[in-house]
């Protein structure tokens, strides 16, 4: 795999005031929060939250992989993997039945690429439908502005991603979509913050 360099800027921990300032802006804005030390932790808090036999999309994310969360899901038997589900099908015929399991289960897992210390998350190239969203988000990608946000996703997340589909699925990745998310209906989008780097 080819190395990507990482700006430090983006990969670097902020300091705890700065953690603590940021979940509150997130719960101002009508998300839950969490903040972890590791990634144990993390899948704790995550699986805490999702009731036996619930229908989970474990949506591709290097942080879900890391914190074992995925394997937990797609592999556990506690719950409905939509990932399963879906992987089982045939992308040339079977298309439309993939999005719908995909966009439709009880809850989404996955991350996001930063986190603007005034409150609102952004991703890039996803979207969710389901009733309930978990994100776990490292702590690096705590940064100052929706700007900043945007110039960690395009300098740091997709060369990182692009290495990673090209070694994982043989093609390039590119940029989608942008979501910012400003504000959210209390009780859907769940934030577990870890105290670590993970993720891209």
């Amino acid at each position: 795999m080819t190395t990507v360099e990482q700006p430090e800027r983006f990969t670097t921990l902020p300091h705890e005031e700065t953690l603590a300032a940021t979940a509150v802006a997130l719960e101002e804005h009508g998300f839950s929060v969490e903040v972890v030390d590791d990634l144990d932790a993390a899948r704790e808090a995550v699986l805490a939250r999702i009731p036996e036999g619930s229908s989970v999309m474990t949506n591709t994310s290097v942080t879900l992989q890391e914190a074992g969360i995925a394997a937990a899901v797609d592999e556990g038997g506690r719950y409905e993997s939509a990932r399963k589900k879906m992987m089982a099908l045939d992308f040339a015929t079977d298309l439309q039945e993939m999005k719908a399991i995909a966009g439709q289960p009880d809850f989404a897992l996955g991350s996001v690429h930063a986190v603007t210390r005034d409150g609102a998350l952004v991703v890039a190239s996803y979207v969710w439908g389901a009733a309930n969203v978990i994100f776990v988000v490292g702590a690096q990608k705590l940064v100052s502005s929706a700007e900043e946000a945007r110039e960690r996703i395009v300098e740091h997340s997709l060369p990182l991603e692009d290495a990673r589909a090209f070694a994982a699925y043989g093609q390039n990745s590119q940029i989608g979509k942008l979501l910012e998310i400003h504000q959210e209906f209390p009780g859907r989008i769940h934030v577990v913050l870890v105290r670590q780097s993970v993720g891209f």
